[in-house]
């Protein structure tokens, strides 16, 4: 058992000074003040630390990704004191433009792997292209008999990269991915990959337009690509659809017009965009290609699940979004948009799932999954096999 003394929760609301007591890999109890003989319980002075919901990474490529540039653009695989020193205690894989040397059997292998680690996992089936590659031989079957299968994606849209699906394919895959989320009781999501082309979100709204499948079925990721996709993508979550922002990235891109994840949230919140509708999630592993005009590849850099709580912490120190709200984006957000039961909140009968952030500074001091210690006084206290 552990017992967490006089900690400032966030739940992520505000709380309030409370005792955190966890056993079993989840939370069991949060109080004003919790007593237990100290021959039964680990207890720690959380006096000056604000505990918060473990962070849900909802888009990660760890296995790896990339590829754009050649074989030796191919990115390693995600490392789990990576995800420790970010704060992410869950992880949902996906694949990229590689649906080829990069295989779901092999994600799955590695969305195991991280959880046999001390990572809670889950993927996505397919990747940009359209049909979708699925391990079942169809989303259906993938959502409905694969448990850690959650939803489809990263499907690319506006993007010279995506296989330029069509409407009615699109519309096809959506339909299954929705039917197998409501049989299965998962949420089914479609994670759409955006590019820089001029339809932006076209595809999306005539979607929600023309047929019964609602805005919720939709997680639009990379919004804040450059300014036209964010103004685009303002009005769109301003209207009850879902965005997802991407932190990882490079000063070069932002230089060109990118909208740094921490001051989109903010300008969001401003023009009246309703906080539940947004996620950050981090693109770790992913390269981050810079192409030319041409579509010819000038750089390339590789994306961080550290830069999550990064853009987080921004939000609040910089761009003066309450801690509590600017938390949604990786916690409770995520969780309900996902349906990823027992995750993003701290409350009774919640997964253990905690991260201690120093009061003062809001660097992440202490990091618990399913009610294990992975880092305590900012040191990971665990490695994966192979670092």
């Amino acid at each position: 058992m552990l017992l967490l003394k006089n900690a400032d929760v966030y739940a992520p609301a505000a709380k309030g000074r409370a005792d955190i007591l966890a056993a079993g890999g989840r939370i069991l109890r949060i109080e004003p003040s919790i007593e237990l003989p100290p021959a039964y319980v680990e207890q720690v002075d959380a006096s000056g630390v604000m505990a918060v919901p473990g962070f849900i990474d909802g888009h990660v490529h760890m296995m790896g990704g990339g590829g754009e540039g050649g074989f030796a653009t191919r990115t390693p695989e995600l490392m789990l004191s990576d995800a420790i020193r970010g704060g992410v205690t869950t992880v949902v894989g996906c694949l990229g433009t590689d649906g080829v040397t990069r295989s779901l059997a092999g994600l799955l292998a590695k969305a195991k792997a991280l959880d046999e680690e001390g990572l809670s996992t889950f993927i996505y089936t397919g990747h940009y292209g359209v049909p979708v590659q699925t391990l079942t031989g169809s989303i259906e079957r993938d959502l409905l008999l694969i448990d850690k299968i959650i939803g489809v994606g990263e499907v690319a849209l506006s993007d010279h990269r995506s296989n330029q699906p069509t409407f009615e394919e699109f519309a096809r895959l959506s339909a299954e991915a929705r039917r197998g989320g409501i049989l299965s009781g998962k949420a089914g999501v479609v994670n759409v990959h955006m590019g820089d082309g001029r339809r932006g979100l076209a595809m999306l709204r005539r979607l929600i337009e023309e047929t019964e499948i609602p805005a919720t079925q939709f997680l639009p990721t990379h919004i804040g690509r450059n300014p036209s996709l964010f103004e685009e993508g303002l009005a769109y979550a301003k209207a009850g659809g879902l965005v997802d922002f991407t932190t990882s990235t490079v000063p070069a891109f932002l230089d060109e017009g990118e909208v740094k994840c921490s001051a989109g949230l903010r300008r969001m919140l401003d023009a009246g965009v309703d906080a539940a509708n947004i996620t950050f999630t981090s693109d770790g592993q992913g390269s981050l290609p810079d192409f030319d005009a041409h579509g010819r590849l000038r750089r390339l850099e590789i994306g961080r699940v550290t830069s999550l709580f990064a853009e987080v912490r921004d939000a609040v120190r910089v761009e003066g979004v309450p801690l509590a709200t600017a938390l949604q984006v990786i916690t409770s957000n995520p969780a309900r948009i996902l349906k990823l039961r027992g995750k993003g909140a701290l409350e009774a009968g919640a997964d253990a799932d905690i991260v201690l952030l120093d009061a003062a500074s809001l660097e992440i001091d202490g990091v618990i999954a399913k009610g294990r210690w992975l880092m305590k006084a900012r040191t990971p206290l665990v490695r994966g096999n192979f670092e």
